[in-house]
């Protein structure tokens, strides 16, 4: 499952939520900080890692 990274515009917290796609798009304006609990919150664009069984 994707590890969604998001700051929080009120508190300056910066926090993560693993959720699937699509409940991310589900969840979509409705995601509240931790911290404050406010929904003024922005995702913050990550680096991700892939991880197979095969060999290359």
């Amino acid at each position: 499952m994707p590890e969604y990274e998001f700051v929080c515009q009120k508190c300056n917290n910066t926090f993560s939520e693993i959720m699937r796609v699509n409940e991310y798009e589900k969840k979509k304006g409705k995601i509240r900080c931790p911290k404050c609990k406010s929904r003024n919150v922005k995702q913050v664009i990550t680096g991700f890692q892939v991880i197979t069984s095969k060999k290359s």
